[in-house]
């Protein structure tokens, strides 16, 4: 499974990859399009699926989901910043200790959307006080907490690809340049940029809050969609990443 995402990652990143070769000498648009070939890593490529589901399935419903895809962002660059803050300081000793949690963090993303596709579908019930339940409403209504963790999780989510993009390949052209602390969140909104495109096309085609205008059972069934796409997903990406 994780050689077809590989495969899939391979096919849509390379024209990218060309454009990074050509961009070294420009170090802030080579750090957005390094983040953008991120995206498309196998660890990120199911994850930025699911929250392009997630948070167009909002847009779709209610408003455009313009505050979840900002806090979102936000939990990557608060994540990548303080990698590259870690990595100017402490240099290889942060990159070996990291690889020793990295998969197993990788890991909780899988189950989580399994979660939150159980709960979309109405499987699962949870109260105020359990505070996952908390965070799984959290994604669906107010979602700025749960947009920002969301963000977080995902960018904790590393594998070889990304790590030798942001480790190998970012950050020593960081270390080399004035102005390098910038570039851990500029390649944070790059690994963001899908989600961005998905919902600026729903705002711009003035769909939000359609599906809701014509009525709750089309809401309640787009809803129900989205369940099993995130549980779909959520399955792949655990057998995927548990299976090895």
């Amino acid at each position: 499974m994780y050689e077809f995402f590989s495969t899939i990652s391979n096919f849509l990143s390379q024209p990218l990859i060309n454009i990074v070769l050509n961009t070294k000498d420009i170090p802030i648009i080579f750090a957005f399009i390094l983040g953008l070939v991120g995206a498309l890593a196998p660890c990120q490529f199911t994850g930025n699926m699911g929250a392009i589901t997630l948070y167009g399935n909002k847009s779709f419903q209610m408003n455009v989901a313009w505050k979840e895809v900002v806090f979102f962002t936000l939990g990557k660059i608060a994540v990548f910043s303080s990698f590259g803050f870690l990595v100017w300081i402490f240099g290889s000793e942060v990159k070996t200790i990291m690889t020793v949690y990295f998969p197993w963090i990788r890991r909780i993303i899988g189950p989580m959307f399994i979660l939150i596709g159980l709960f979309f579908l109405g499987f699962m019930k949870f109260s105020k006080t359990i505070s996952l339940g908390g965070i799984i409403k959290g994604f669906q209504k107010e979602g700025s907490l749960g947009a920002f963790l969301m963000g977080v999780s995902f960018s904790l989510g590393f594998c070889p690809t990304m790590f030798v993009l942001f480790f190998i390949t970012l950050m020593p052209m960081a270390i080399s340049v004035n102005y390098g602390m910038i570039m851990p969140p500029i390649f944070a909104i790059g690994t963001s940029l899908p989600l961005i495109i998905a919902v600026f096309l729903i705002w711009y085609l003035e769909l939000g809050g359609r599906l809701m205008k014509k009525g709750r059972r089309m809401g309640a069934i787009v809803q129900k969609v989205t369940g099993i796409i995130m549980l779909i997903i959520g399955v792949l990406d655990t057998i995927t990443y548990w299976s090895f």
